[in-house]
Formats: structure tokens, sequence, C-alpha cells
């Protein structure tokens, strides 16, 4: 199917700022070329995969398909840009996403123990804590605010700085960074910043952070990464950097537009909510279905290591492939009523997390904050309501909300 109208819009970042634009362009594939061959004006052409089994299929082959070289769509300028910079890494950052192989085993197993459900368990009550901050922040402000701006994207924020230890004077300064890191080419979120100098300034950030805890180092996990080792020798600065940028990165921005995009979704189905109501025990499966429903991570690429036939499509060596998890999300083959969003879905195979040796490390994270925010939400709000209307990130890679005005109804109004 040769359409370059459709390849430019798969490749614009303007196309994720509007969802139903988004679900359309997927669904429109999803029954039409699956296996889309892209080749969109500016970019390197790829593969465009955009049905579940064949997106768990590529995920499930590492051997085949490797995260390396390509990770995420960039135009053929900023490729050469950081090739430029980087003096021919083709990678800003290295980290997981970047890696492959007894690499990638070797760097995840620095941190894994920490992501563990039963390490996170020991996290509960701080983090429930918080989740009670967060809400307390949410009746503070009045009956309106930003939910995404003044709420969502301070909790997961809250979380990471706790793990890696990290001064709470420096939130302001971590968001500021944190959403110019994904702002895409959205004015609004890069507000003149770009992702070169918000690397920078997350590697200099953490330059610090790093160079205080060799010196004195504490029980987080910023100290475990400072004083690592692979491979009996010491972590070098690069990769090093590019674990923290990851961790303080996606740890936090994906989790935040899940829990805006939830919150939405909520107000837009109000009798789930009631549901959710009326049985907390459903939070858990709530927060896959919102994973599910907001699908925050947009893409990952994966480039073939031989020739392999892929839906009657030849793949040939060397290519890349887009992984589509949004599409992946809403396949029809896979969920039933898949643009419907209920809080009680059974089974959810959803692979917003990923999939295999490579899915998220922070994911047994990710749910507890999650759960704990809806569950405190669910103790103390009534209801919410739309206060205006809602944006979305313009990005092709990691977003969602970027605005979500409400009004909240406190329980303890209603009750007065």
């Amino acid at each position: 199917m040769k359409d370059p109208d459709l390849d430019n819009a798969l490749a614009s970042n303007k196309t994720y700022g509007d969802v139903a634009v988004q679900h359309a362009l997927f669904s429109r594939l999803r029954a039409e070329d699956p296996v889309h061959w892209c080749e969109p004006e500016g970019f390197r052409p790829f593969w465009a995969v955009t049905k579940h089994a064949d997106v768990m299929e590529i995920e499930r082959l590492q051997d085949k398909f490797l995260n390396a070289p390509r990770s995420k769509l960039f135009s053929i300028a900023f490729e050469q840009q950081i090739a430029a910079l980087m003096q021919g890494k083709p990678h800003l950052v290295r980290g997981l996403p970047q890696m492959d192989g007894t690499d990638h085993r070797s760097y995840r197993m620095l941190t894994q123990a920490w992501f563990q459900p039963k390490q996170v368990k020991l996290l509960d009550e701080r983090i429930a804590a918080l989740a009670r901050r967060t809400v307390d922040e949410l009746e503070a402000r009045g009956p309106a605010c930003d939910f995404y701006g003044e709420i969502a994207v301070w909790y997961p924020l809250r979380v990471i700085m706790m793990i890696l230890g990290l001064p709470a004077d420096d939130e302001e300064r971590l968001l500021r960074i944190t959403q110019a890191y994904f702002g895409g080419s959205d004015p609004e979120v890069q507000k003149g910043s770009d992702l070169i100098k918000a690397t920078q300034d997350y590697v200099a950030y953490f330059d610090g952070v790093s160079e205080d805890r060799r010196r004195r180092p504490t029980d987080d996990v910023a100290s475990l990464i400072a004083n690592a080792q692979v491979d009996g020798r010491p972590i070098g600065h690069y990769e090093a950097s590019s674990y923290y940028v990851a961790l303080a990165s996606a740890g936090h921005d994906t989790t935040s537009a899940t829990a805006a995009g939830g919150v939405l979704a909520l107000i837009q189905n109000p009798d789930e909510w009631r549901k959710l109501q009326a049985n907390p025990d459903l939070v858990p499966g709530a927060v896959d279905e919102m994973v599910r429903w907001v699908s925050p991570v947009k893409h990952f690429f994966r480039t073939a290591t031989e020739d392999y036939v892929l839906r009657g499509r030849e793949i040939k060596a060397g290519q890349n492939l887009m992984m589509c998890y949004p599409s992946a999300n809403r396949d029809e083959e896979v969920f039933a009523d898949p643009f419907a969003f209920h809080v009680d879905r059974n089974p959810n195979r959803h692979v917003g997390f990923g999939f295999g040796a490579h899915v998220c490390l922070g994911m047994f994270l990710a749910k507890t904050e999650l759960q704990a925010l809806f569950r405190e939400l669910l103790a103390r709000v009534d209801h919410f309501e739309l206060d205006g209307a809602p944006a979305w990130v313009q990005t092709s890679f990691v977003g969602g909300l970027k605005r979500l005005p409400v009004r909240v109804r406190m329980k303890e109004a209603v009750a007065a």
C-alpha cells in the first residue's frame, strides 16, 4: 500500500496530539496493511508493525530483532546532528532500550532487584503517603485545576526521586528537564528547549549526584549506579549517565501520562467510575486498563539481524521495524470492544509495558504508584468533571495529556 500522506502522518508528532487521528490511522493500517513499509519524508524508511500478535512475535525474538542501532524515530537531519555531537555514536544516551544480549542483561541486573515486587512492596507505605499528599494538594487547589499540570506530573516524579535519593528542592528543575526531554516538537511543552539540551541538562545534573554518591554512598538507586561494576570494571560515565536519564525520565513521564489519562477515561465513562467506587478491589485491573487505554509509549524500534517473513511481508536483514504500541493495544483480534474503556476488562493482554526480555524494568513500581493514587482518589473524591478541553502532547515517542482542566468535588463537600 503506497500512501505518502499516511507515511508522513505516521512519522509526524502532530498526529499523536490528536488521539482520534492517531487511532484512525492505526485502525486503517491494522485492516489494510498491518506490516507496512513506510517512507516518510525526511526519515529513513521502516516497517510499521501494528498488530498485537506481530509486536509480540518481534519482542520474543530478541536474537533476530535488536534494540540497536535504531531505537526510536528521529529525522535524518536530527540523526546526523546526534552523530556529529556524539562523535559517531547513534544515541545521546545508551540505556537499556538501546542494549541487547549479554550487555542488556548485565546492565539490567544492576538495579533489577530494586524494581521487583518484593522490594517495591517495602515502599508501599511511603508511596501511599505520597499519594495522600497528592490528593491533599488536589483538594487544596479548590474545585478547579489542571489535573495533569498541577497534580499528575508531581506524584511519580516524587516517587522516582525518593528511589534515587534526590532532594525535594530539585523537583522543579527535574520536571522542566523531563518535559523538554519528551516534548517532541510541541512548543507548549518544550518551551524553547530541545532533546539535546534536555539530555545535556540531565547528564550535568546526575554528574553531580554520581560524584556525591561515590564519596558518600547511601541506600538508594543513585548510589547503586554510581558505584556499579560491570564485568569487573567500574561503570563508564556514558552508561551511568544513560542509566540515570532512563530511570528519571521514563519512570516519571509514562506514569503521569497514565494517571491523567486514567482520570480522563473515568470522566468520559462515568459508569466505570461508579463501578470502581462500588468495588475498589477492581483498582489493579483498572490500572492495567488505563495503561492499555493511554499507551504512553508510542513506539520502539527493532532492527532485523537476518531476513524474516512477518505476516507475509519479507523483512530484510538490516531493515528497521517500528512497534506501534497504541495500535497493538486496540487490536480487534485481541481485545473485545477495544475502543471501550472497562475497569474490569479481563483478560487484558496489553503491551503497554512491552514484553519479554525488554519488558519495562519499572512495571511493578508503576502499577503500585497508580494503584495507590487511584485508591486515594476513590476514598476522597466524589466525582470529576471536565472544565475545558483536554490537550495531548505532540510527540511520536512517549507522552499523553499535556492539559486536563477539571472540576473536582470531594466527598467531604458532598457530606457537608
